[in-house]
């Protein structure tokens, strides 16, 4: 049984002073499940995650799953490069209620494909919960083969996979080698041709702030109804392309402030978007027809 079929939103998470805004957290949780939202992504890339203790993303696992009460299905970022964190930061999520893990491929130390499957194995051993890999070389520099993912799909609990590597080809590959694996879009400008492979949705950046779209793009292309799957594709483009002009989650953070969330200040490394992108972001927001 998949996790989700539709829209997953990659969130956002808001900082305060005090750490994590957990008003600000309501707010956006609501204003995802009234928007058709599929999924609850937390602490995943766009939540930054690798500047928040294991104490705030638990604290953020937690409300998430309390605030959304099963409406939706909660999915926890818990991916890492040491295997022992990963599983313990996997079993924290599991006890505080996700109903899904979302984990990243080893990044920094890499590994071998044959390291990938020991990484994912020791951690689906100590959990109980589904487990979608998340494939995204551009950012952990290794790249998940369709035969690893071969291996991958015997694990009982591991059953989708977020694949953003952007590679068309390979997305094929994997598809035709794991039918019974669910696949996600990983990028927002590729949901059509993933769903033309047997995807079942995507993980989304664009729909922290186009969530309604979003979801339509998905139920319109599975509803049969592709040219309107499509349009939407072709609708949401520019706006995606305003919110990758520099390194994710810094447009999508930005774009949510001028929505008039309070979502706070990046944490470092990141920071804020250089004047540029910020107008054109601007610009790309208001011809979409978004409030800001």
């Amino acid at each position: 049984m998949s996790i989700f079929t539709g829209s997953c939103v990659a969130l956002s998470t808001p900082f305060n002073e005090s750490g994590v805004n957990f008003d600000t957290l309501k707010n956006l949780l609501e204003f995802q499940i009234s928007q058709s939202t599929d999924a609850i992504l937390v602490c995943g890339t766009t939540g930054e995650p690798s500047t928040m203790s294991l104490e705030e993303r638990n604290a953020v696992i937690e409300f998430t799953v309390e605030q959304v009460n099963g409406r939706v299905p909660v999915i926890a970022g818990t991916g890492g490069n040491c295997t022992d964190s990963v599983i313990k930061a996997s079993r924290d999520a599991e006890g505080l209620g996700a109903d899904a893990l979302l984990i990243v491929t080893p990044y920094y130390n890499k590994t071998s494909q044959k390291g990938l499957v020991a990484h994912y194995n020791a951690v689906a051993e100590k959990v109980d919960l589904p487990i979608i890999i998340y494939n995204v070389p551009g950012r952990t520099g290794l790249n998940i083969k369709p035969e690893t993912l071969l291996e991958l799909s015997k694990i009982k609990n591991i059953t989708g996979i977020k694949e953003a590597s952007g590679n068309i080809t390979q997305a094929v590959e994997m598809a035709r080698l794991c039918p019974n694996m669910d696949m996600y879009s990983g990028n927002d400008d590729m949901v059509v041709p993933i769903l033309s492979l047997g995807g079942k949705g995507v993980i989304s950046v664009v729909a922290n702030i186009a969530p309604k779209d979003t979801h339509d793009m998905v139920m319109k292309f599975l509803h049969g109804d592709v040219g309107g799957s499509r349009e939407l594709q072709f609708k949401l483009k520019p706006l995606i392309d305003a919110l990758f002009s520099e390194v994710n989650p810094i447009p999508v953070k930005t774009a949510l402030n001028l929505m008039g969330f309070n979502m706070g200040n990046l944490r470092l490394p990141l920071v804020e978007l250089s004047e540029k992108n910020l107008q054109l972001l601007k610009t790309r927001m208001m011809n979409y027809g978004l409030e800001i």
